[in-house]
């Protein structure tokens, strides 16, 4: 996923918890059920109102909740990880605990004025609610930001690991997807205000499943598989680690809370959640990677099979000749004084050149292929020179600044322009423009459309489709291009927007 279609989901993810928060609240104040908040008001002699008590300090809390995180997560996230942007990033963090904190005090004294019975002065009463609100507002920021820092640390692992396909890479960053996936359940129960044991129990159960997830993924799986056992001898196998499992549990949610039964409500959602979930999960993941491994192997093979087959078509043209033959038919034409016949068969040996030599390469200077281009536009002018209806504009610059490029990623734009928008009978138009400013590149082409005829041999074949391009740019050029295409009845067009890199 990119980052902007990832801050896109959470951002509709959030709004829409909120607007359900919200929606909730009030459909509820309808029907007036009674609350614990009511329960507990009525039972200090206290007059209780839904609206002052409970709704609008609700309201109040959600809201806090959402726009501290998009605060946090769009706005100071991203910008605590500049330098130059720190410092104020962490001013404004100070700034959002105090007005977090104050407004969680205030609210807690209305939502929670039961309380005041159990001190013997209001201003110890004002003092648990501030001291409270604001320990909830320093717990809230800290989730918030280690989640940001676990999105930034799985972006990470995603973009330096050394192979899609490393077991240690793949097991590092599934690990930080579960601790995501941890605290993303730890700041809904913050939100919800649910008690600390319900915290300790949703860590412990989790954690644990994450653990079980990657050692049956990358051990206890392939172990199984490789001893051609089914799926009942790895279930009787996590059944063993879950019951295992069962002791350091029950002895951490002791540590965490006095309460005797705390280990049994533990132990009860760990089994169930271990066998029912974590052992399924894990069969399927394994399963569906060793599917895709498959096909990933199948496609390597016919991927050497074809490149066997053009290394042994290559080598079937003998480049000397080619080229000798060329320079031939260009002398020729030039005794004959046929100068247009002369400069096509240059043009066109520059073009098998670069086909031949360059066109191989990962990388190639932009010049060259903005050369390549120039002469194929060139070659497309001297077979229409003759239509004076047909109108081709081009505007490049000759001054490239050294930049690389991957070659022959721009000639289909200017194919497809020449194939779709050039008619020998109708009024036709290309433009083409590209230019560069620093390390950034723009290409436009803009050019008319006709439909070929049926008996026309050009409209079965398809060449290289701007699909293909598109996947070559989502490949080669992630999140460093944008491509835009437009289509009318009469005319196309495309804008290309590229971030190059230099000569090395």
């Amino acid at each position: 996923m990119k980052i902007k279609d990832l801050a896109k989901t959470e951002f509709w993810i959030a709004t829409g918890l909120y607007g359900f928060a919200i929606l909730l609240l009030i459909s509820n104040s309808g029907e007036r059920t009674p609350n614990f908040t009511e329960y507990l008001m009525k039972g200090a002699n206290l007059r209780y109102s839904y609206i002052s008590n409970y709704l609008i300090p609700e309201l109040f809390r959600f809201s806090i909740l959402y726009f501290s995180f998009l605060l946090l997560n769009f706005c100071i996230g991203p910008s605590i990880f500049k330098p130059s942007a720190r410092v104020l990033s962490i001013l404004v963090i100070i700034v959002l605990f105090l007005s977090t904190g104050l407004m969680t005090s205030i609210i807690y004294t209305y939502s929670q004025a039961y309380l005041f019975s159990d001190f013997t002065t209001p201003d110890e009463a004002y003092a648990h609610f501030f001291f409270k609100g604001y320990t909830y507002a320093a717990w809230l920021i800290l989730v918030i930001m280690i989640y940001i820092a676990l999105k930034k640390l799985i972006v990470y692992f995603r973009e330096n690991q050394t192979s899609k396909y490393d077991p240690a890479s793949r097991m590092k960053l599934e690990a930080v997807f579960g601790g995501a996936f941890w605290f993303v359940g730890l700041l809904f129960l913050i939100a919800t205000s649910s008690p600390f044991e319900v915290m300790v129990c949703w860590t412990l159960v989790i954690c644990a499943a994450v653990f079980i997830v990657i050692y049956s993924l990358y051990y206890l799986i392939p172990e199984v598989k490789a001893s051609g056992r089914t799926f009942k001898n790895f279930f009787w196998k996590i059944l063993l680690i879950t019951i295992v499992f069962c002791i350091p549990l029950s002895l951490i949610a002791l540590l965490f809370s006095n309460q005797g039964e705390m280990a049994g409500i533990v132990i009860l959602f760990h089994i169930p959640t271990q066998i029912i979930i974590s052992a399924p999960l894990s069969w399927y993941i394994y399963k569906k990677r060793r599917e895709s491994n498959a096909e990933l192997t199948t496609l390597k093979t016919e991927l050497d099979k074809s490149d066997a087959s053009l290394s042994f078509l290559r080598s079937q043209i003998n480049p000397h000749f080619l080229f000798n033959a060329l320079n031939t038919l260009y002398g020729t034409a030039l005794q004959e004084n046929a100068d247009r016949t002369g400069e096509g068969i240059q043009m066109l040996g520059d073009m098998m050149r670069f086909m031949l030599q360059e066109n191989m390469q990962e990388k190639i200077s932009l010049t060259r292929d903005v050369d390549y281009l120039n002469n194929y536009i060139a070659l497309q002018k001297l077979r229409t020179s003759r239509s004076p209806s047909i109108v081709i504009e081009t505007q490049i610059d000759e001054q490239l600044n050294n930049q690389q490029i991957a070659p022959m990623l721009l000639i289909p734009f200017v194919e497809n322009a020449f194939k779709h928008g050039i008619s020998l009978q109708q009024p036709s138009h290309i433009k083409i423009t590209l230019q560069t400013k620093g390390n950034t590149l723009y290409f436009d082409v803009h050019n008319s459309i006709h439909i070929k005829p049926d008996n026309d041999p050009e409209k079965l074949k398809s060449g290289i489709g701007l699909k293909n391009v598109e996947q070559r740019l989502e490949h080669l050029y992630p999140n460093r291009h944008e491509l835009i295409i437009r289509e009318s009845a009469k005319e196309f067009f495309i804008h290309l927007t590229l971030q190059l890199t230099g000569n090395k």
